[in-house]
């Protein structure tokens, strides 16, 4: 009789440890689990914030390295010519070809003039081996600046881009670029603009270049396979690549480079090279 009633009680002090045991073992696999969620967010969060940060640096449009190319207002490969009387505030030079391609008074130049010798104005220093070096970095940006891929306009307007406002970003144009009326660059001071133009880029008569919202010349490139035309009393703003000539008319001016891989020929015109 005592064995019968013992029986029982046994069985239920069994059932009762074998329910704490699972309870307990649910409740470590329940914790696992969340640690385990919990880790995979962390992850999850990390892998999206570098995504995030690789997308924004990829992103963003880097400007064209001008080297010691960058420290002239006019920089050209056959020569320099102006109708006195110009105003050119900052370093000019020409090289290979001799000083004497710099038909320009010195009291043109607000900075130093520079050649491969002693031919040409008064004025001029002789600095072969650095001007070798400035138009290596001249051809290496403009090399540069028609590499860029994936531009965020491709022939804007057909190329007749008068009366925009252009944002920053890469400009890419199939042909010739004209611009009639007056456009402005609208952006701030950190951002880039880099134009590739396959043909020509010509500017009419009295039609500005404007920046806002503190955009600055120094970040324009204007990399242009063919000539650059300025019209009489007109102004610009940026750095010219020019791979042909670059012809300022009389009266035009502008805040930037001339950087050209054969002449630039000016009439009584301004040039400041930009801070």
């Amino acid at each position: 009789m005592k064995f019968k009633i013992i029986l029982p009680a046994l069985v239920f002090v069994f059932i009762g440890l074998f329910s704490s045991c699972e309870k307990d073992e649910l409740n470590d696999n329940s914790a696992d689990m969340k640690a385990s969620a919990e880790n995979t967010v962390d992850l999850s969060s990390d892998i999206s914030s570098k995504k995030s940060d690789d997308t924004k640096e990829q992103g963003t449009l880097k400007v064209v390295n001008l080297g010691v190319a960058g420290d002239f207002a006019i920089l050209t490969k056959t020569g320099i010519t102006s109708v006195y009387k110009s105003s050119i505030t900052g370093d000019i030079g020409t090289s290979p070809i001799t000083g004497a391609a710099m038909v320009l008074d010195c009291g043109e130049v607000t900075g130093n003039v520079y050649s491969v010798d002693a031919a040409g104005p008064a004025c001029i220093t002789t600095s072969a081996s650095m001007l070798t070096t400035a138009i290596s970095n001249m051809e290496t940006a403009y090399t540069d600046a028609a590499g860029r891929t994936t531009p965020d306009f491709v022939n804007l307007g057909a190329g007749n881009i008068g009366g925009k406002t252009l944002t920053p970003g890469l400009y890419k144009f199939t042909s010739s670029v004209v611009i009639p009326t007056d456009i402005a660059l609208a952006g701030g001071p950190d951002d880039v603009w880099i134009f590739q133009v396959s043909g020509n880029l010509d500017m009419s008569s009295a039609v500005r270049v404007t920046l806002s919202g503190g955009a600055q010349a120094k970040n324009i490139f204007w990399q242009v396979a063919g000539a650059v035309n300025f019209g009489t009393t007109s102004h610009f703003e940026g750095n010219i690549l020019g791979q042909t000539g670059i012809n300022l008319k009389t009266g035009a001016s502008i805040n930037g480079r001339l950087l050209a891989q054969t002449a630039a020929t000016l009439q009584k015109n301004t040039v400041t090279q930009p801070k």
